[in-house]
């Protein structure tokens, strides 16, 4: 029977949007936030940061968006270091940050083309309307952030980031708290910047998000970055499936015949579960079946299944999101 291979290493962008190297973060209380983070974002795709709370993960945001000084390592953002080219870096960068933190006084209009005004962007009334109008937020264009709901509220934040039309967003857990309805709409606007070639970076606690819309996803418990895989990869190399075959005629104990195949005994002995982790594996199950015959175990019917990345998510850091 084949054996499971482990997922093949990861091969770096010859020119990435953006480089991080050897980054660690610790804090004056002494916690170590981030430990030799090395990664490389590729331009125009979708890239899903998981992990716990305490991770890491807005730590990384912070320090890339130039708002936490890093404590070892180097950052690049289209070509530019956060440090010692700190606007030019910025200015590439469009932030949702998880927290709402807004002027309450403010219109939404006036929120948006202020925003877009401290990047130093010349006035673009027809574009920032665009913006609007693709969160739904037209309408509210002379409403105070203060009558807004949460839900809009978050609409706005999406807006400020988008105001200075950068290359790179990063979005912060941004449906944490929002409606379905809500939460669909901004993900289609994903889908859409994605397709002018936005970058687009995301922290998230809802795992299927992931699973639909990454390219690409990283999981980092403990300030340690564990995993950086294309997200097809990964539920191929780690997505373990599996076969469940309902005998017609119950089994007190797996056949000597069938001990070299990967079974366990299930249902009071009337089913069969088969695991396996490779294609070249899930190529077995006709020989599977054929030997099933060869025994006389009939079959009363069989289910597959596949384990999401939520489930490769619990395996790797033991314990959900």
């Amino acid at each position: 029977m084949p054996e499971t291979s482990a997922p093949p290493a990861t091969t770096a962008p010859a020119n990435p949007v953006i480089a991080i190297r050897n980054l660690s973060k610790t804090y004056a209380s002494g916690h170590q936030a981030l430990k030799h983070i090395d990664l490389d974002i590729r331009a125009g795709e979708i890239f899903a940061l998981l992990g716990p709370n305490g991770a890491g993960k807005t730590t990384l945001i912070s320090i890339v968006c130039g708002l936490v000084n890093p404590s070892t390592g180097t950052v690049q953002v289209a070509g530019h270091d956060i440090v010692r080219d700190y606007r030019a870096a910025r200015s590439a960068i469009g932030l949702v940050p998880q927290e709402l933190t807004t002027d309450a006084f403010e219109t939404v209009w006036d929120t948006i083309r202020f925003t877009r005004g401290l990047f130093g962007k010349a006035p673009d009334p027809a574009g920032l309307e665009r913006i609007l109008r693709s969160l739904s937020l037209w309408e509210k264009r002379d409403s105070k952030l203060m009558a807004l709901s949460g839900g809009m509220k978050r609409r706005v934040m999406i807006a400020k980031a988008l105001s200075h039309e950068p290359a790179i967003l990063f979005l912060d857990e941004p449906t944490a708290g929002v409606d379905v309805a809500l939460r669909k709409d901004m993900w289609n606007m994903v889908r859409s910047l994605r397709a002018t070639g936005v970058t687009i970076i995301l922290t998230t606690h809802y795992i299927e998000e992931a699973e639909e819309m990454a390219d690409r996803v990283g999981i980092i418990n403990q300030g340690q970055l564990l995993l950086v895989e294309q997200k097809s990869s990964l539920m191929r190399q780690l997505g373990q499936k599996g076969l469940t075959l309902h005998l017609q005629t119950p089994l007190s104990r797996i056949p000597d015949s069938l001990r070299s195949w990967p079974l366990d005994l299930a249902e009071g002995g009337r089913a069969l579960h088969y695991r396996y982790e490779s294609p070249q594996a899930g190529a077995d199950v006709p020989a599977l079946m054929a030997a099933l015959q060869a025994e006389g175990l009939l079959l009363a019917d069989l289910d597959t299944e596949q384990r999401s990345l939520e489930d490769i998510f619990v395996d790797l850091i033991g314990g959900p999101a």
